[in-house]
């Protein structure tokens, strides 16, 4: 079943790659210059940019991890870069396009205005010699004063006025058609365009790099401690007060290694919580690979221990495989079923729930919450793990508490952000239902590109109070 669904993913994300490289090329090396040995270099280039990402996601798979890091960490840069670059593209045509029709906009009333003023201006032309005409006959005819007009003089007057027209008229009409007609047909300025072309990739390249830089930084950075405090319905009052630290899609795998996992279990332990949970999507890679870096959780220190569940990512890798490995290194996983976290005189229960979509999707044990509930007192006060947040408003209404969740890495980078609060209606953060809560972290490492732009890395420090 994983298998098929890779050969889909390939089908699905290579054209898609392919189609990308080509407009970069053609925007970045094609439009820019007319000399062979760079659009030779930028098409070497994006080739072989473009194939390792086809590839990369199989390399990553079928190789040692060790092998790839390099290659999966410099191949899934550029695939942020790339998406910077498409959108700072986008927004630099946009922006030339609103401008250029400002400017034809601005030309056109330009010409109306002239067209009118000219028209205006042989009129009164008109006007005035017509009545210089008809003023002088009125002042023969009176005798008010001792002028002349012979039919000569008459017939040269009207002649004036006939000319002032013909005159003006082949003007008021050269301001137009000609003019319209020579800006359409006028020569293409090549050189304009070139430096044009050259100033947007310019523009492109600088604001994707910044953007980039930022994003990586931010990525491995060490991620931000988020406190919440959460009412929990039922919660003894001997463990008001209780803390937990929420981890949640760390995704250790070719790019996140044993230095990224020993500073995030140093920060954990220097908040020195009760209890430690891991919401799923901890792993991309096999457990021979990736055993090293995540035994650095057998370091995290709480007085009720670490647990963990299920993510949709585990199954990629042997969802079993993983089960076991995990508690050789004293993290307790919970596979629909629940434990009590206290003692006999105040205590809680945290539930823990396989990968929601693992049993819609072929695997063969998925989410089950009516399994991890069986036996437990309904009154009880009770805290849900659960990789995904879909199914939390059935969840409480079967008498949790509280859910924390991940999952959806609040977007990890713009503009994904934007597209993951449109999809998920709980998309990163705290949500309240009458006296039930949920938390979404936004997670704590990365997936694919190490971007974190508008949705930075956490630890969620979680107080329950009674």
């Amino acid at each position: 079943m994983v298998t098929v669904r890779f050969v889909l993913f390939a089908l699905v994300t290579a054209p898609a790659t392919v189609a990308v490289h080509v407009y970069l090329y053609r925007r970045l090396f094609a439009a820019t210059s007319e000399h062979r040995a760079w659009r030779r270099v930028g098409m070497g280039v994006m080739t072989v940019l473009g194939a390792l990402m086809v590839l990369s996601w199989s390399v990553t798979r079928f190789l040692p991890m060790d092998s790839t890091f390099a290659v999966a960490t410099a191949v899934w840069t550029w695939m942020g870069m790339a998406i910077y670059l498409l959108l700072a593209f986008g927004v630099l045509g946009a922006t030339r396009k609103v401008a250029a029709r400002m400017q034809r906009s601005r030309g056109e009333t330009a010409v109306v205005e002239s067209r009118v003023a000219g028209t205006a201006n042989s009129v009164a032309q008109a006007h005035a010699v017509g009545g210089s005409a008809q003023a002088g006959g009125t002042l023969a005819a009176t005798g008010t004063e001792s002028i002349s007009m012979t039919p000569e003089a008459m017939a040269t007057g009207r002649h004036g006025a006939a000319a002032t027209h013909a005159e003006a008229a082949p003007v008021a009409m050269a301001e137009g058609p000609v003019g319209a007609t020579s800006a359409s047909s006028a020569p293409v300025d090549v050189e304009r365009r070139r430096f044009l072309a050259r100033a947007t990739a310019g523009g492109a390249v600088l604001a994707a790099g910044g953007v980039t830089g930022f994003g990586m930084w931010s990525a491995f950075h060490p991620p931000v401690v988020n406190e919440v405090a959460v009412k929990l319905p039922g919660l003894p009052k001997a463990l008001d007060g209780f803390s937990i630290v929420h981890l949640s899609d760390i995704h250790v795998g070719p790019v996140i290694r044993r230095r990224f996992m020993d500073e995030l279990v140093r920060r954990c332990n220097a908040l020195r919580p009760d209890l430690v949970c891991i919401t799923g999507d901890l792993v991309d890679g096999h457990v021979a690979s990736l055993a090293p870096a995540v035994s650095a959780l057998s370091e995290l220190k709480s007085r009720h221990g670490t647990y963990f569940v299920t993510g949709n990512h585990e199954y990629y890798w042997s969802d079993a495989a993983w089960a076991e490995a995990l508690e050789r290194m004293e993290v307790q996983v919970l596979r629909n079923r629940h434990v009590r976290i206290g003692d006999t005189a105040a205590s809680f229960d945290l539930v823990g729930v396989d990968d929601w979509s693992a049993g819609k999707t072929g695997f063969s044990q998925g989410y089950d919450l009516a399994a991890a509930t069986a036996g437990r007192d309904s009154e009880r006060a009770s805290v849900l793990l659960a990789h995904q947040p879909s199914n939390w408003k059935v969840a409480a209404r079967e008498g949790m508490g509280l859910q924390l969740s991940g999952h959806t890495h609040g977007g990890q980078f713009f503009p994904f952000t934007l597209a993951v609060s449109a999809i998920w209606e709980h998309d990163a953060g705290l949500f309240t239902e009458g006296d039930r809560n949920l938390y979404v972290s936004r997670g704590t490492g990365f997936w694919g590109p190490p971007l974190r732009v508008g949705a930075p890395p956490e630890i969620v420090r979680v107080t329950l109070l009674a």
